[in-house]
């Protein structure tokens, strides 16, 4: 193969996958630039290998992104603790004053980021080994070969895993925002592919036809239609530049929307018999403000 023909090749899988693969890392990370940081090295990597022999590209991305992103917490807990022991303070330390009052109302009965917070506690392999198996679905046989383990060790890890969010669950309505049911996921997933590649009919697939769409800069205002409403979100979330990532937010299935790997919106979304019924847009400060805060100390 020639060497124009591999870039051409990669270029492609960069456009198929690229969206996928920055989801998937973010999950793990929880912070964006260094999900967009990871999947860019695993591209570089897929560029220098001798792509003919690679059959499926996109498996060979999620091992290689997801052992990436296994050394960068790694990394990032040797850090910590190396800060710990020299009494600097961390992250998750920082005083609430932190946040700007006029925001602070918002950030529990608004915008939550259960899942993010509480993956915070997971060892870096049972994250991954989570991340992998209950939210993208890959079979264990396939995570051991990325994390370097036994299938039986990747079933234990996931299940010492569900079991640490169980028991940092809260109770209540309010606790039940950590793991998205499957199929909300794989919605979630679609949509949020057909917007990253600018596909109409892709995204027209995963809306119902009387979809309704609506934004709090502009309340009272009401878009129906699936194709009005996909052409409204690929206008404004469609964009080159522009990354989303999934995350349930208040237990509900949820796209967060960056711009130059800032939070610039949050869309909330309406899942019934597998097709989004109403997306629910948030880009107002009093919503983002806490929840940048939140991003920023669950790194």
């Amino acid at each position: 193969m020639s060497r124009q023909s591999q870039h051409d090749q990669v270029s492609d899988a960069w456009r198929a996958h690229r969206a996928y693969l920055v989801d998937l890392a973010f999950r793990m990370l929880g912070d964006v630039g260094a999900a967009e940081d990871v999947v860019q090295e695993a591209f570089f990597r897929l560029l220098q290998a001798p792509i003919g022999d690679i059959n499926d590209e996109r498996g060979w991305l999620i091992v290689v992104t997801s052992r990436l992103c296994l050394d960068h917490m790694k990394s990032a807990s040797s850090r910590r603790e190396r800060a710990q022991d020299m009494a600097e303070p961390r992250y998750g330390d920082r005083g609430s004053s932190s946040i700007d009052p006029a925001d602070r109302v918002t950030l529990d009965d608004e915008v939550r980021l259960a899942l993010l917070i509480v993956l915070e506690r997971l060892s870096p392999a049972e994250r991954v080994v989570f991340v992998l198996h209950d939210i993208f679905q890959v079979p264990y046989d396939s995570i051991a070969t990325t994390v370097g383990s036994r299938a039986p060790t990747c079933r234990q890890l996931a299940h010492r895993a569900r079991r640490k969010i169980n028991d940092s669950r809260p109770e209540g309505p309010a606790g039940s925002g950590g793991v998205q049911p499957a199929q909300h996921h794989i919605v979630t997933r679609a949509f949020i592919e057909a917007c990253s590649t600018g596909d109409l009919g892709a995204l027209l697939e995963v809306l119902d036809p009387n979809a309704s769409g609506e934004i709090d800069a502009r309340r009272g205002v009401v878009v129906v239609g699936a194709e009005r409403v996909g052409r409204n979100i690929l206008r404004f979330w469609g964009q080159r530049g522009t990354v989303l990532v999934a995350q349930p937010v208040c237990g509900q299935p949820a796209v967060l929307a960056f711009v130059k790997r800032k939070l610039v919106g949050v869309l909330a979304l309406s899942i019934e018999n597998s097709k989004i019924t109403k997306i629910h847009v948030l880009v107002q400060r009093s919503t983002l403000g806490p929840l940048r805060a939140e991003l920023g100390a669950a790194r």
